[in-house]
Formats: structure tokens, sequence, C-alpha cells
């Protein structure tokens, strides 16, 4: 199967592909091999589109090639699901969103994506599942540009436990929802968040 990543920024997407896209319409097409991220950036930055693509010979490699050009910053988190299917969200920065932080110096991935879960939003996560996916975005740290790598975990939560949002963390709430009640969600999240949500199967890319 041919190998494809999304580049996140802000809320335009870098689609790196083997193959076209089959929806073609709207991608502006870019060099793979004069792509620079560092370059990229300041120019996608200022476009009215928000689609584009990079179609190249091996993903995974390319890939590998854009996270050494830049800082990489690693993170996990997870999407938590209770006894009674409903699912954890937080609310941070004006937009629904998963609970995530960096990986610690030594720390495992697996074991920050836990800590996390359970700093950011006060509960116990009781199970670690399959892992859902990673996401990349790009943003620019203290004058930087940073490609920050996202680890996502299926998890799930046992217990009626007292939600209490990280306020230190910019948390300004945490909150169950049902599969069903997740429009508010899919209208005011980021495009990786959504990543996340279509690779788990709660809901699907248009």
């Amino acid at each position: 199967m041919a190998q494809k990543y999304r580049i996140y920024i802000n809320e335009k997407v870098i689609l790196v592909t083997e193959t076209k896209p089959k929806k073609k319409k709207g991608y502006e097409l870019l060099d793979d091999e004069a792509f620079d991220l560092k370059i990229i950036y300041t120019w996608i930055s200022a476009r009215k589109n928000n689609l584009f693509c990079v179609v190249c010979k091996d993903a995974k490699t390319f890939l590998k090639q854009v996270k050494k050009s830049v800082i990489l910053i690693e993170a996990a988190g997870g999407l938590v699901k209770n006894d009674i299917g409903e699912y954890l969200f937080i609310y941070r920065n004006g937009k629904w969103d998963l609970p995530k932080g960096k990986i610690e110096k030594e720390e495992k991935v697996k074991a920050a994506a836990i800590r996390e879960v359970e700093e950011e939003c006060g509960i116990k996560v009781s199970e670690l599942n399959k892992k859902i996916c990673n996401t990349y975005h790009v943003y620019i740290n203290r004058g930087v540009l940073v490609l920050k790598k996202t680890y996502w975990y299926d998890m799930h939560c046992t217990g009626n436990f007292l939600l209490k949002p990280q306020i230190e963390e910019g948390i300004t709430d945490v909150r169950w929802f049902k599969k069903e009640h997740i429009e508010p969600i899919i209208t005011n999240t980021f495009p990786s968040i959504m990543d996340v949500l279509v690779e788990d199967g709660i809901v699907r890319r248009d």
C-alpha cells in the first residue's frame, strides 16, 4: 500500500504521497526535489489555498528528510473512551482538542501518552490499546521552525472521575461526548484531530 502523510500548517495541509490524490482539484503541487520546509512554511502561510501536495517515490523516506531539516519535537496523547461509550475531549485556546503533551527526556512514548492524558484531564487510564496514528504539524517557537510529531493511542477509562482541566496548560474544560453528539467538536477542532477521529473510525472523511 502506498504511504501518505499529512503535515499541517495551521488550517493548511501538505499531503505527502506516492500517488496523486484522487481529488486532485484544489491541490497545489510542490516540487519534491526543491522542497525546503523552512522556505515552504513562509510561502504557504501567505497563500489563500489550504491544500498542497508533494508526490514522491518514497513518502516515508521523504518525511525522514523533512524531519532532519528542522527541529523535531515529539508528543503523545490519547483518544479516551469510557464504559458507556463516551469520548473525552478538552477545550484549549478556543478549540476542542484531545489531551496530549511533549514526551520528556528518556520517557517511553506510551508512558508519556498516559501521563499527559491523566494530568490534563484528572482521570486514570485503565487500558492503553492500539496506536491510532501519528500526526504532524509545523509552527514557530521562539523564532525557530518546529515540526511536532504526535503519537496517538486508543485508551479506556473505567470509573467515575471528577474531570479536572489542567488550567496551567490553557485547558478550560474537559468533557465526555457521545459519538452522536460530537458535531460541536467537528466544527471547531484542528485538522490533525480530525485525522485521529477518522483513523479511529468515529467520523468519516468527506
